[in-house]
């Protein structure tokens, strides 16, 4: 079983990347010996799988398992080993490429099947606390108590939690799950509902905690108490996002009427994607199709800057090696992007601590951060009020051994809650201020970013940054560097995000 380490993120783990045989062009390959089965995305020229596709696969040696025709992609299983060079012979096939290479670790560290609405159901206030909301230094940070007086969120907005599920049980998520939103996206085809999409692993319910947990007595309280949130399970139990379940992950938000997403991971088994590697392209155009698709559809893409303390804007090395029974690296530039938070329009989101200042492990970055919010940070920002630096959050009771001991935290109702800090916890609280806006009766997601950018508290650069000094890119060794002036930098964006001013007219 994985355990969280000291940045409150999963450990990267093996990815090996298989190795494939150079074939000749346009030359249809003999079946051969039969291997394991892979799953396979079919990239598609045109924006469109044509309704040949089916017979194209079975021919090619395959199975369809899911097409998504409105961005012109398909996924395929397949265990012929020439499976992939069959396919390429097909008209309209850009490119056919295998995604066992393609995964990484998670980053960081009941069912009301309700329909959807047919007018937006006005935000409500959520006023008071809950037995565990003094622990909530973060929400005080930005400003949540206080917003919540005025609006604590619609149940007409759902957010999709694209991660490892949600304890669909769990006491203070319970009254706030959309089942009917919620669904499975591990083969690539989406499987619906809250028991498919069932937590075990415990990052998603974290999440899912500090966005929507309820105003209920007990426990603690999210920044959107009364918006409903999906859960759509994209990494599997060890840990591992496919680019099949991304793909499947936006394509259901999209047409689930899901008005915003909370991203935590990135895609690929390196760091950065590179575009000029045809096997990281293929991957890069389609899951770029399935956001871009997804917020045309109206949704609010977040996503978090990553941990490794690397400035997005200037990469130099990726040393996330995809197999680390042999280390590599290898040399980019900015050619080389992480998906999703360097996707056009998704707003890309740093960590910080009590003291405000950014986290000792947040990635960082001019033109790829739009905000800061409360992640933890337990080496620089111990204080009275965060004693251990980390968040508080909801989390599953069945995997409470997961939650190291001192970090764990039981209500009185028995309901269980962890500690943790990365990125991936500053995200949700984004998330849950893009929710109150979209509440609001704002739905256009450029404006709602607008509004996140320009309601944020500016933040200026740390007068020392020598603090950082023990924490260098974990992918470069380069130190941290923050440029750029009050109103937006590379380490806090246009500002610390603020739930008051968000909601405030």
């Amino acid at each position: 079983m994985n355990r969280w380490n000291s940045r409150g993120v999963y450990p990267r783990g093996a990815v090996r990347r298989a190795c494939c045989a150079a074939l000749g062009a346009g030359l249809m390959v003999a079946a051969g010996a039969a291997a394991a089965a892979q799953t396979y995305i079919v990239l598609y020229q045109q924006y469109a799988v044509p309704g040949t596709a089916l017979r194209a696969v079975s021919v090619a040696g395959g199975t369809l398992v899911a097409t998504y025709s409105s961005i012109g992609v398909a996924i395929a299983r397949s265990d012929n080993p020439a499976f992939a060079a069959n396919l390429k012979t097909s008209k309209g096939v850009q490119n056919v490429v295998a995604t066992a290479a393609h995964a990484v670790k998670l980053d960081g560290a009941v069912d009301t099947a309700e329909t959807d609405a047919t007018a937006l159901q006005p935000p409500t206030p959520a006023p008071g606390s809950d037995t565990l909301s003094g622990l909530q230094w973060d929400m005080d940070q930005i400003h949540s108590p206080e917003a919540r007086a005025i609006n604590g969120g619609s149940p007409s907005v759902t957010v999709g939690v694209i991660d490892s599920g949600i304890d669909y049980t769990h006491p203070d998520l319970a009254p706030n799950i959309d089942g009917s939103k919620s669904a499975n996206c591990l083969s690539g085809a989406a499987v619906p509902g809250s028991v498919a999409a069932n937590d075990d692993i415990g990052r998603g319910t974290h999440i899912a905690g500090t966005i929507a947990a309820a105003r209920n007595g007990i426990g603690i309280v999210g920044v959107a108490p009364n918006v409903k949130v999906a859960a759509i399970k994209a990494a599997n139990a060890d840990g591992f996002f496919f680019p099949e379940a991304v793909i499947c992950a936006f394509m259901w938000v999209a047409n689930h009427n899901i008005q915003v997403t909370n991203n935590s991971y990135f895609v690929d088994p390196w760091l950065y994607n590179c575009r000029n590697d045809p096997e990281q392209r293929a991957i890069w155009e389609a899951v770029r199709r399935a956001i871009a698709y997804a917020m045309r559809s109206g949704t609010v893409v977040v996503a978090a800057a990553g941990n490794l303390a690397d400035d997005l804007a200037h990469p130099t090395q990726d040393v996330s090696s995809p197999d680390d029974t042999t280390p590599v690296s290898r040399s980019i530039n900015n050619a080389c992007v992480v998906i999703p938070v360097e996707i056009p329009g998704v707003i890309g989101v740093t960590a910080n601590g009590n003291l405000q200042l950014k986290s000792y492990y947040s990635s960082y970055g001019i033109g790829s951060i739009e905000v800061i919010a409360p992640g933890g940070d337990a080496t620089l920002q111990l204080t009275a009020a965060a004693p251990n630096g980390r968040v508080l959050s909801a989390w599953p009771a069945a995997l409470t051994n997961n939650c190291l001991p001192a970090r764990r935290v039981i209500d009185p109702s028995g309901a269980t809650y962890c500690y943790l800090q990365g990125t991936s916890m500053a995200v949700p609280h984004v998330a849950g201020v893009a929710a109150l806006i979209a509440s609001m009766g704002v739905t256009a997601p450029a404006a709602i970013a607008a509004r996140i950018r320009n309601t944020a508290d500016p933040i200026g650069c740390p007068p020392d940054l020598s603090i950082y000094a023990f924490f260098p890119s974990q992918s470069n060794g380069a130190p941290q560097e923050c440029t750029g002036g009050v109103n937006y930098n590379g380490f806090n964006g246009r500002g610390q995000v603020n739930a008051l001013t968000a909601v405030s007219p």
